[in-house]
């Protein structure tokens, strides 16, 4: 399980890869809130996450409670990003997000961290997508026009010049 706050779904959605994540073993969460008023963009984008498989979800009290005092500890962070932060957290998954900001708290709460580049990695690692679907996504990112998907683009040059270099073992 991983918990996911929007800018992953968004990254593939840009690219037109929405799909390709959801060959991972993963079963993807997202906070109902989260779901409803965040990923409104595409138009279809709600639709086809539950159609590959998200599973929205409440929070539990305890997780509540933690958001709150998360949202107190790093300010930055929107009570959003607090939330999935917190469920991550209490139920010991992974959280998905490219998002700067709660990457650094997810760090500082010892959350394990996934985004948009290592699951590109895993999915070549694991060999559900190809080496030539594999770089032709880090391009995708690399080229994307509407400035919606804003990547390391260091790192994707990186993984383009070299994808074997970045096998997850």
């Amino acid at each position: 399980m991983i918990c996911s706050d929007t800018n992953v779904w968004i990254d593939f959605s840009a690219i037109g890869k929405l799909k390709y994540p959801f060959r991972l073993a993963f079963e993807y969460l997202i906070y109902q809130d989260i779901f409803d008023l965040e990923l409104q963009q595409p138009e279809t984008l709600q639709k086809d996450l539950l159609k590959y498989g998200v599973k929205v979800t409440e929070f539990t009290i305890e997780e509540f409670f933690l958001a709150a005092e998360i949202n107190s500890k790093y300010p930055p962070l929107s009570s959003f990003d607090s939330v999935a932060l917190a469920i991550a957290k209490c139920r010991n998954i992974p959280l998905l997000t490219g998002d700067k900001v709660l990457r650094k708290a997810a760090v500082a709460e010892n959350v394990e961290l996934i985004g948009t580049i290592k699951l590109c990695d895993l999915l070549y690692s694991q060999s559900k997508i190809t080496q030539q679907e594999y770089v032709e996504c880090l391009r995708l990112f690399l080229n994307e026009k509407s400035g919606r998907v804003r990547l390391p683009r260091n790192e994707l040059e990186k993984r383009i010049s070299n994808p074997d270099d970045y096998l997850v073992r």
